[in-house]
């Protein structure tokens, strides 16, 4: 029986040495057909990907493979001979009919058109090409990342305008969506921006500007991205409180003042509305500083801001009398902020002159319009007075001295330059009693009359006159004054210049 197994191999082998290889393919090589149904396949990226290849007819001796595209860029992917990439395995393994494959992890790299292929070998060894399936193109969707928002790298105050961008990446197709928000209210944004990246991937960068304010601690910014492999939209967010600094507004308030010496003075310093959290609070006592046991921790406002409340206790006397206390606020590591104000004393001792010291110091422009007021006041009084004393003095005029001109008439006009040409003269007199007389010097161009009035009787009110009439005095020689008369009388003298 062996040695019938024998001839027989023996004879099959001289066969086919006899045989030429285009003779022996032509006996069964019409019933062969490889088959590759699928003409377009599209995955989703992650997933595993399928390629249906099977083969009927007669057995050929020859390799099958799987080919990604054709030409001289082609690359082997599966090869029934060789071991497999790792991401690639065989449907159903040691068969002669079923040449499918799994492609796991699908990524965009992936995307191309795979080819089944059955080989052959040619009369030199050399494998040749014996069928061709007709190809299947696939096409790998990819989804985008998740949208990836950020902002400038320092922090920045209230009312400076800057850049958020939002990026997302390794999607495909190309056409991507983007839409900005802030606390659920639409912004505009610039258009986005679609680079590629890898082989049929994509990536994506929107910016958008935004003007920072107090009010925008608790505020968000959110990038919503939207494409054609995502059920639901995605979202990327990012606190605008990450890179805002509201710096602090600083108050120093001191209770009692003034205060009594030896009494004890609360400086409070009012550190408000600040972002973030972190200050540090120091006090000074002009320049010096002063050491606080109690160190205050800040407190949240509704907005989201914070505040801080902290408090020092001096000792008020004499010598720190005008004394400078200065709260110094250190806010994120910035330059300071500070707020001073005065510890002011009244001494008991000074009395009323300490309290209008202080009165001078704090209400020193009231006083001085005040008394600008008051000596307007008093010298407009004063004139007031004046004219009122005038009046009356006018009105109760001591006797006096009148000297009346007769209506002039025709012959007068004449004698007009006549200076002897006088008429008379009302003379009125005070009633007092003079003791001293006066004299007029006469000269030569002036006459001189003398009148003697009794002493008016007593109890009578009304004023003493006299009525003098001159009628052409003669020019007489130079004479002297007349004597005063008795003390009974009145005496006035007249003089009258020559015209």
């Amino acid at each position: 029986m062996v040695l019938v197994m024998q001839e027989l191999l023996l004879v099959c082998l001289m066969l086919l040495l006899l045989c030429r290889h285009s003779v022996c393919l032509g006996v069964g090589a019409q019933d062969f057909r490889l088959y590759q149904p699928q003409d377009k396949v599209l995955v989703a990226a992650g997933e595993t990907l399928t390629l249906n290849c099977t083969a009927s007819g007669m057995i050929i001796p020859g390799a099958v493979r799987w080919l990604k595209g054709w030409g001289s860029d082609k690359k082997t992917i599966y090869d029934q001979k060789e071991k497999p990439l790792p991401r690639v395995m065989r449907a159903v393994n040691e068969s002669s009919t079923d040449f499918t494959i799994y492609i796991r992890n699908v990524q965009p790299e992936d995307i191309g058109t795979y080819y089944c292929v059955k080989y052959i070998k040619g009369g030199t060894d050399k494998e040749e090409v014996f069928q061709r399936g007709n190809g299947t193109e696939v096409s790998v969707q990819a989804k985008p990342s998740p949208p990836l928002v950020s902002g400038p790298e320092q922090r920045v105050t209230p009312g400076q305008s800057v850049p958020f961008t939002c990026t997302t990446g390794g999607f495909f197709p190309k056409e991507i969506g983007v839409n900005w928000f802030k606390n659920r209210n639409p912004m505009t944004a610039q258009q986005p921006q679609v680079t590629e990246w890898r082989v049929k991937t994509y990536n994506m960068s929107s910016t958008v500007m935004v003007t920072l304010q107090k009010e925008d601690v608790p505020s968000q910014l959110t990038c919503e991205v939207q494409h054609s492999t995502l059920l639901a939209r995605l979202h990327g967010s990012f606190q605008l409180s990450r890179v805002l600094r509201v710096p602090p507004s600083v108050e120093v308030h001191a209770a009692p003042s003034p205060a009594e010496v030896n009494k004890t003075v609360t400086f409070t310093c009012l550190v408000k509305e600040f972002y973030p959290a972190n200050v540090s609070v120091s006090w000074l006592e002009n320049g010096i500083e002063i050491k606080v046991q109690n160190i205050s921790q800040p407190g949240k406002l509704r907005s989201g801001l914070f505040k801080l409340r902290s408090q020092v206790e001096v000792q008020a006397t004499e010598e720190k009398n005008g004394s400078t206390i200065t709260c110094v606020v250190v806010h994120d590591a910035q330059a300071p902020a500070n707020s001073s104000a005065f510890l002011w004393i009244s001494n008991p001792s000074q009395g009323e002159l300490s309290k209008e010291s202080q009165m001078l110091k704090d209400d020193r422009l009231i006083y001085i319009v005040v008394g600008v007021v008051c000596t307007v006041l008093a010298l407009l009084v004063a004139a007031i007075l004046y004219l009122i004393r005038t009046k009356q003095i006018k009105g109760k005029s001591s006797p006096s001295a009148r000297l009346h001109e007769p209506e002039k008439s025709s012959e007068a006009t004449t004698q007009e330059s006549d200076p002897n040409n006088l008429t008379y003269a009302d003379l009125n007199f005070d009633k007092e009693r003079k003791t001293i007389r006066r004299m007029v010097e006469m000269s030569q161009q002036s006459e001189y009359a003398c009148i003697q009035t009794n002493r008016a009787p007593n109890g009578d009110d009304n004023l003493t006159y006299a009525d003098l009439d001159m009628v052409h005095l003669s020019k007489a020689p130079k004479r002297p004054a007349p004597r005063p008369e008795e003390a009974s009388s009145e005496y006035a003298s007249v003089q009258i210049t020559r015209k």
